[in-house]
């Protein structure tokens, strides 16, 4: 689907009826109350839900999951592990496997303050298990436990599913920490969903004797998979939990390839035209702002705009019917980059109201 086919299928976003800096981070908490009722019915209850924390990190947010029921998130950075378990969480897995001393020191001390959550870090290597072995050997915290990253054909982290990764989790089992399997197949976003159902459905049978062979010698046959495009395609008897990220805001690419899912745009970037040419205009939202990880033509959809350029602080976009002083609703193609980017979010409660609410930004 072309960027400017999807644009009708965002529907009427609200915009703000009050005066408002621009660039701003926009939540609307209706649409987000929805697209966690659309998750948790995709996957047969929020029991199974582990959702990752990096698309908002919001403290508040996770706080309102947990009131819903949602009771063990995933988090990317120490920063992140520590704003969940200051939230209230139950559980945490910093699904981030390091050998980096720092890193895990941190994440150690979070859980030190939080005797009562649990903690989970992930292995995937051996140098990672030593650097944890030694942490956990001067500082033995009973709320720590530990989990075998598996690489599903990312080729980003994750042990290899072999012999391998079932050596990692023997190590784990002796030190008594063993706490299952996570896997992430982040690579799986085909448009088409029975070609992603096929390729899940070889990483299961892959996976499936390794978690066997684990629970025989371990006791422990728990895994954690699935990403955004993946999480609905995984049965409960293989995976407990599922992990979706960016289904909290959705994104455009999230409308146009999973329209199935019923999810509706939660968060946009708000956007003034500062300037007006002939058939362009110039936003004041720009690489900073929205989606830099994306391709230029592509970072986000909004307007009926067609983006010609963008830099640091503006992008200049193709519209006849835009003039100076307008807003725009700028929906992100990748919406965890657009919330890493804004320290603060304009939010639009349930009964209506607009609230300034804190989040991480940038914070690692």
């Amino acid at each position: 689907m072309k960027i400017e086919d999807s644009i009708g299928l965002y529907g009427d976003i609200k915009l703000p009826d009050q005066a408002v800096d621009t660039p701003a981070f926009v939540i609307l908490m209706d649409e987000v109350q929805h697209n966690l009722e659309k998750t948790i019915k995709a996957i047969g209850g929020v029991q199974r839900l582990i959702p990752h924390v990096k698309t908002h990190r919001a403290p508040w947010l996770v706080n309102y999951q947990i009131q819903h029921g949602v009771s063990a998130f995933k988090a990317a950075t120490p920063r992140e592990v520590e704003m969940v378990l200051d939230a209230g969480a139950p559980e945490v897995v910093w699904a981030y496997p390091t050998a980096t001393p720092a890193n895990i020191g941190r994440v150690m001390d979070a859980a030190k303050q939080h005797p009562h959550a649990k903690v989970v870090g992930l292995i995937d290597s051996a140098a990672g298990l030593a650097e944890w072995k030694n942490q956990l050997s001067r500082s033995p915290l009973l709320n720590v436990r530990l989990r075998v990253d598996l690489d599903p054909g990312m080729g980003r982290t994750g042990a290899p599913m072999s012999d391998a990764a079932l050596e990692l989790a023997r190590s784990i089992n002796e030190m008594e920490r063993f706490d299952g399997w996570h896997l992430y197949d982040g690579h799986i976003k085909d448009p088409d969903r029975d070609i992603r159902i096929a390729k899940v459905a070889e990483i299961r049978d892959k996976v499936r004797g390794l978690v066997a062979a684990g629970l025989r010698e371990t006791g422990c046959g728990d895994l954690i998979a699935g990403g955004s495009y993946s999480f609905e395609l995984w049965p409960a008897d293989e995976a407990a939990r599922v992990s979706p990220g960016s289904w909290i805001f959705s994104s455009w690419e999230h409308q146009a390839d999973l329209p199935h899912l019923g999810w509706q745009v939660g968060a946009y970037v708000l956007s003034s035209v500062v300037s007006a040419h002939d058939g362009t205009v110039t936003l004041d939202a720009g690489s900073k702002a929205i989606s830099p990880d994306m391709p230029m033509p592509t970072r986000f959809v909004g307007g009926g705009v067609k983006i010609v350029a963008m830099k640091e602080e503006h992008s200049v976009v193709e519209s006849h019917t835009l003039k100076v002083g307008d807003l725009v609703a700028l929906v992100p193609r990748h919406a965890c980059t657009t919330a890493y980017l804004y320290d603060k979010a304009l939010v639009r409660t349930q009964s209506g109201e607009w609230q300034i609410r804190p989040q991480l930004g940038n914070e690692r």
